[in-house]
């Protein structure tokens, strides 16, 4: 980690409780820590289940992330979730006053920059589903081509083919569904994404690194969270 002399720290919080997913995460975002910059610090919840892949392990980390946002507010300038389900995002705005993230909203917003519709690697059909129920509920749907999973777990990203089982479905979601920027649906695969840029002869957004870049825009330039309802 580096950090700058005003000790600006952006905290990113794995909602799952594997380490090598965090480590993965911890080596995507390398190249947001440079001299002067903030401290990018990753974190494990190590209440949440080995990999996010239902609506109830989502339910399930809310109060526990929420309560690490809460312990690690006086040292923070700004949280990410680093999570493609944005797990107890509106929750965790309304339990600070720092800025929360939510690395799913980041990769939307950063692939609509990069081209005119996206399209998602997930990981399972059910997590597929809540991809497309989340772009309808930002009012993304006429940028979105699809969300089509590999059918593996968050654990089981660390195993051998996956590469080829990612570029399968990238190359579905762009021939297929027209897409012309894809976005990896899980925080487990980062360590794809320069391999797959080259395969796939399009953008690969991490979400990760996504949030990560909107977390350091926001504190090097001072952005505040404006009030919430209900907080």
């Amino acid at each position: 980690m580096s950090g700058d002399a005003n000790g600006q720290r952006i905290v990113v919080v794995n909602p799952n409780s594997t380490e090598a997913v965090t480590a993965g995460i911890d080596e995507a975002v390398a190249a947001f820590r440079f001299a002067g910059g903030p401290t990018v610090h990753c974190l494990t919840l190590a209440e949440g289940p080995p990999g996010i892949e239902t609506q109830q392990h989502i339910d399930g980390v809310v109060a526990p992330l929420c309560d690490l946002v809460a312990r690690e507010e006086a040292l923070a300038d700004a949280f990410v979730i680093a999570c493609f389900s944005d797990p107890g995002l509106d929750a965790a705005r309304r339990r600070t006053v720092k800025p929360v993230i939510g690395c799913a909203e980041s990769a939307f917003l950063t692939a609509l920059m990069l081209g005119r519709r996206f399209g998602v690697i997930a990981i399972l059909p059910e997590s597929a589903e809540r991809h497309r129920r989340y772009v309808r509920r930002l009012g993304l749907e006429s940028h979105f081509a699809a969300s089509l999973p590999v059918g593996l777990g968050v654990t089981a990203l660390e195993g051998d083919g996956v590469a080829e089982r990612l570029a399968d479905v990238g190359r579905s979601l762009i021939a297929d569904h027209g897409a012309d920027v894809l976005i990896l649906g899980c925080a487990g695969m980062a360590r794809h994404r320069e391999d797959l840029a080259a395969a796939l002869g399009v953008p690969i957004i991490d979400p990760t690194q996504a949030g990560v870049a909107h977390a350091l825009a926001t504190v090097r330039l001072g952005y505040v969270t404006a009030p919430r309802d209900g907080a």
